[in-house]
């Protein structure tokens, strides 16, 4: 990519790159295009290809749609460097933040998407999405009349789940939960219909099933990391003895949400001290 931007757009910089992540790799959570679209918005700005969008006093700014555009397509090479043939998806999701439908190789933004919090737990168990996805195709294949009915019912679970997220206040209210917890559950049973899903994961929605929570896998599965809906009103000492019962189990867990922004320039006022530290030793 250095070599590639550096061609197209004039001769490569003198530059250091510095990169840190608190993203587990190899767990389906988009680390490869995390740093793809860093990497890309890095050498774009280093190159000048990309305005430098941060205006005096400003702790962190955002590219203007073009150039967001233009970050994502070098970031989609990236990860073709990286994976061969990815769908587009996490790159997309890195540049433009917030919610995509993503569906016969179309990237739509949803209109509105709610912050919405979530347990995200990694069950430390790997996988390959080549042989789960190979997995998946060769059941389909194999049983075509019993599959295809089942992805029917999973794209009318992502259709739902995008009209009830849409329809969702900027900070919805414990009512609009219901719902969403409904989905989560058939959707993780359909994708257990797959074969894409493990003895970690059922159990990873057991424990938090206990505590009144509801949780499917995300990523390719197999292994890999699972998510739970945590609602508004969903206390802090049910949050921590969900986790507690988690880590039990070997797993690791984070409380974040989805509907952040994507990729952003950060101004140094913007860094914590231990970044700082790094960045002054280079």
């Amino acid at each position: 990519m250095y070599l590639a931007v550096s061609v197209k757009y004039g001769g490569p910089p003198s530059v250091d790159i510095l990169v840190w992540s608190e993203l587990p790799t190899g767990a389906g959570l988009g680390s490869s295009a995390a740093y793809a679209v860093c990497l890309a918005a890095a050498l774009l700005l280093a190159c000048g290809a990309v305005s430098c969008p941060l205006k005096e006093g400003d702790s962190t700014a955002r590219w203007p749609e073009e150039e967001l555009a233009l970050i994502n397509s070098w970031a989609f090479q990236g990860e073709r460097v990286i994976h061969g043939n990815p769908s587009g998806v996490d790159n997309a999701v890195g540049t433009w933040g917030g919610a995509l439908r993503y569906q016969s190789g179309e990237i739509t933004p949803l209109k509105r998407v709610p912050m919405l919090r979530i347990l995200l737990t990694n069950t430390k168990v790997p996988r390959s999405t080549k042989v789960l996805v190979a997995s998946a195709k060769e059941k389909m294949l194999k049983f075509p009349a019993i599959m295809n009915p089942v992805l029917d019912s999973i794209d009318a679970i992502s259709q739902q789940c995008q009209s009830v997220l849409e329809a969702m206040p900027a900070e919805p209210s414990p009512d609009c939960y219901p719902v969403l917890e409904e989905l989560f559950d058939i959707n993780q049973h359909h994708l257990n219909v797959m074969g894409v899903g493990h003895p970690s994961l059922d159990r990873l929605c057991r424990v938090t099933a206990s505590h009144g929570l509801h949780s499917k896998l995300t990523g390719a599965g197999g292994g890999g990391c699972g998510i739970t809906l945590l609602r508004p009103d969903t206390s802090e000492l049910a949050v921590e003895a969900a986790k507690q019962d988690l880590c039990a189990c070997g797993f690791e867990c984070w409380e974040t949400s989805v509907g952040a922004p994507g990729v952003t320039l950060h101004g140094s006022s913007s860094l914590s001290a231990r970044v700082l530290r790094e960045l002054a030793r280079t």
